[in-house]
């Protein structure tokens, strides 16, 4: 496998590495996530752009060593078999299809909650500022907080009904769902390492601490099939606990899906060059 660079792959790879600088000088680094990092759409800081730049957006210099590292492995080779124009449809439907997947997960628990609250009809305004409250210390979200800030807001707004355990519990997880963010370039990564695993099926893959090669067809599956088990369980596996594992499963899925189409239609008309 030959893996000198490929043009596509290299401007992301410079894109990304941009945005990390900007991460770390613009506004202290606060300013800039604000703006680019996807924020879950009932949180006041979302922008429509950020459905785009979060995938340029990571969360230290370990996330985007490790994502680019795989870009580089991957995106070279899958670029070369399929061209730049082709390489960058599957990485950015990838990305919004990780972003769909993981976007869903997470409105799935969120109407769970909603539904708990049925009962208090609070207004749309009342519950966007209950919902935006600032419960963090330091690395923690505290119930206390939420109820320091909610009560105030009650009142304001004339609310004299009662509040149960099951009522301030799902405004809580609400809460912690609309401060939910996603960055990075993995969803996209997913897309193409599953398009990888397409075209090569018999390459042999290992992980950096666990030395045994595994063919692709076999490999990815697994890979994928781990993510599913994360984001049910909560149990991580080889990422860290905060890691966004629909937004992996959502890009392997698009990438594969779009491969597979491309493979079934191969006639000229569907041919991109």
């Amino acid at each position: 496998m030959r893996l000198t660079i490929t043009d596509a792959v290299k401007h992301l790879l410079i894109i990304n590495v941009v945005m990390f600088i900007g991460t770390l000088t613009v506004g202290n680094g606060q300013s800039f996530n604000e703006w680019f990092t996807l924020y879950f759409p009932k949180n006041d800081a979302f922008m429509p752009w950020q459905i785009v730049t979060h995938m340029f957006m990571h969360g230290g210099g370990a996330h985007l060593l490790f994502n680019m590292f795989a870009l580089w492995m991957f995106g070279t080779q899958v670029e070369r078999q399929i061209g730049a124009k082709r390489f960058l449809f599957i990485y950015f439907s990838a990305g919004l299809g990780a972003l769909l997947f993981q976007l869903g997960y997470y409105y799935v628990d969120y109407y769970q909650s909603l539904q708990a609250i049925s009962n208090m009809n609070l207004n749309c305004d009342l519950l966007n500022k209950i919902l935006n409250l600032d419960i963090r210390e330091g690395n923690f979200l505290k119930g206390e907080l939420l109820e320091r800030g909610m009560m105030p807001l009650l009142n304001e707004y004339g609310y004299s009904g009662s509040v149960t355990q099951e009522n301030f519990t799902a405004l809580f997880e609400m809460n912690v769902i609309t401060k939910s963010a996603m960055v990075g370039a993995s969803g996209c990564i997913m897309g193409i390492l599953a398009a990888f695993g397409m075209m090569n099926p018999n390459a042999e893959l290992m992980l950096i601490f666990l030395p045994i090669p595994i063919k692709a067809k076999y490999f990815i599956p697994g890979i994928i099939i781990l993510d599913i088990i994360s984001a049910i369980t909560g149990q991580s596996f080889f990422s860290p606990s905060n890691t966004a594992y629909m937004a992996h499963v959502g890009g392997a899925v698009i990438g594969f899906l779009i491969m597979w189409y491309w493979k079934k239609n191969s006639m000229d008309k569907y041919r991109w060059n």
